[in-house]
């Protein structure tokens, strides 16, 4: 117990640069809270008790504003990072150092029983008011723009922007720091830094209608240049 909670110290400690000291980490950072409340309660949850463990999950939620229900499982390393808003479902399962920021929602769609919420690989990041809604796998190390609306699978090493979420990949390329010498090496926070395949069609769709008009350009002077010569044939003849 006492190595997971340094491990999730060391998770703030590493990814957020405004956590000076551990102990202001430990005592001030209601993500590292919402973690340890919902840790206790995922335990009685899985004993079978129901009660005592959304209550757990009542304060925490009025403590923290992160609100994780008591069957969702967390991988080792999370880091939630403010939080507020956040919601978690139950059959949600988070792999090792997963970066989630406030307004993220692990949901679910429908009222089917059984594996509703969605699967988050290893490293992966989820940024700000981003919603990841159903029962599919985020693929590792892969990030999730701010406020987009993952509806479906996504491949490992990849990102999703947009509402619907779209895949851009780099080639395959991790998508992450080439120094693997630590786990959260692989984690690339530059979240703000994403693609915008809707930008970039714009952009194309900026330079064809440049390419057209410059064309049309060329068109209307050959069709002047016939008439001016036409002009001439007749009044030759």
């Amino acid at each position: 117990m006492l190595d997971q909670i340094k491990t999730d110290i060391d998770a703030v400690m590493h990814r957020d640069p405004a956590a000076k000291t551990r102990l202001e980490a430990a005592l001030c950072y209601p993500g590292l809270h919402a973690i340890w409340l919902h840790r206790l309660a995922h335990k009685l949850y899985l004993k079978g008790w129901v009660l005592i463990p959304r209550l757990l999950n009542t304060f925490s939620r009025f403590l923290t504003g992160i609100d994780i229900h008591p069957g969702a499982t967390l991988g080792p390393g999370l880091f939630i990072d403010h939080g507020m808003g956040l919601v978690i479902g139950e059959t949600a399962e988070l792999g090792s150092n997963v970066t989630l920021y406030q307004g993220v929602t692990l949901g679910g769609t429908g009222k089917e029983k059984g594996k509703r919420h969605p699967t988050i690989g290893d490293n992966v990041v989820v940024s700000s008011g981003a919603k990841v809604l159903g029962s599919f796998t985020v693929g590792s190390n892969s990030k999730i723009g701010a406020g987009s609306v993952v509806l479906k699978e996504v491949p490992p090493n990849s990102v999703v922007v947009g509402v619907p979420g779209r895949i851009v990949t780099k080639d395959g390329v991790r998508i992450a720091a080439s120094d693997m010498s630590s786990p959260d090496s692989m984690i690339d926070l530059n979240h703000n830094q994403l693609p915008d395949p809707v930008a970039d069609y714009e952009d194309r769709l900026a330079d064809y209608m440049v390419r057209m008009d410059s064309r049309l350009e060329e068109l209307e002077e050959i069709i002047k240049k016939h008439r001016e010569q036409n002009e001439k044939r007749g009044n030759n003849e």
